[in-house]
């Protein structure tokens, strides 16, 4: 089913995309058409994070035409490659945007220890740092987290910040429960739609609803209705794109995983991603 066909065979609700690169170069032919069919489809809000200085402008611009909120912050996957004069042009944004109510976060940071080649030493010089900013502008952060959990639970102990989402999250349940003690929400997106996502969705049950967002990252980690196979992909189809509008449907998922009804989903995850970023 797809998502217009499925907002046209259920009413639509309002949710929150809290994790979406709509500023991505794969949406550059369609990007408007994108976020009309998602608002069509029930998603009131996305949350666009910044991944390097460069887009800084782009996101927020992003989110002021449609009617979004952002996030600017280093990504470290971007870290190669950026300066540590960026963090200079961050601090210079967040101060000069700090009465954007559109601007509600520091991120996408974080630390990355699945991506071979990354220096972790120059990943935790960046992340250390804008920790560091998103305390003294007093505002949450958005975490990339893969295979580095502990190593964030203690840049967070030595410099606390406001709590925020913890981005697609698939780290253990205590690690889950640290994160939640320091104000975090957790964010599940199209991977927990793979029924041999076993962890994933043993954490998407077992952890409190109240600790639980809504993501998309699109146009990245596509559910399972849109995902191709590397044998697939080897023969030339290409992978399908994740957009905002497939949150209803894995807002479906997680409402049968946990037994409850879709509206419950609904209002729990959008009253979460409010509290996590201050939203009104």
């Amino acid at each position: 089913m797809t998502a217009s066909r499925y907002a046209r065979d259920n009413p639509p609700m309002t949710w929150i995309d809290s994790h979406c690169h709509l500023d991505a170069a794969e949406f550059a032919n369609d990007r408007d058409t994108v976020r009309l069919t998602a608002r069509q489809a029930g998603v009131g809000t996305c949350v666009i994070p910044a991944v390097e200085a460069a887009n800084f402008d782009a996101v927020r611009l992003l989110a002021h035409q449609h009617g979004d909120v952002y996030a600017l912050g280093i990504h470290p996957m971007y870290t190669p490659q950026a300066h540590e004069a960026d963090l200079q042009t961050l601090s210079a944004a967040l101060q000069q945007y700090r009465a954007d109510p559109r601007l509600v976060a520091v991120g996408e940071i974080g630390l990355d220890g699945f991506v071979p080649g990354l220096d972790m030493a120059r990943q935790q010089l960046f992340y250390k740092a804008q920790l560091k900013l998103a305390q003294q502008f007093d505002l949450p952060v958005i975490l990339h987290v893969r295979r580095s959990a502990d190593l964030l639970l203690k840049g967070l102990r030595q410099t606390p910040v406001k709590g925020g989402i913890a981005h697609a999250f698939n780290g253990s349940v205590q690690q889950a429960q640290q994160f939640i003690a320091m104000g975090f929400k957790l964010g599940f997106g199209g991977a927990l739609t793979f029924e041999r996502a076993n962890q994933l969705r043993l954490l998407a049950t077992q952890l409190p609803l109240d600790a639980l967002v809504l993501e998309t990252d699109s146009p990245d980690i596509p559910p399972h209705w849109l995902y191709v196979t590397a044998e697939d992909r080897a023969k030339g189809v290409p992978q399908g794109r994740n957009t905002p509008s497939e949150i209803p449907r894995i807002a479906q998922v997680l409402a049968d995983l946990r037994s409850i009804g879709l509206d419950e989903v609904q209002q729990a995850t959008t009253a979460n991603v409010k509290a996590a970023l201050g939203l009104r």
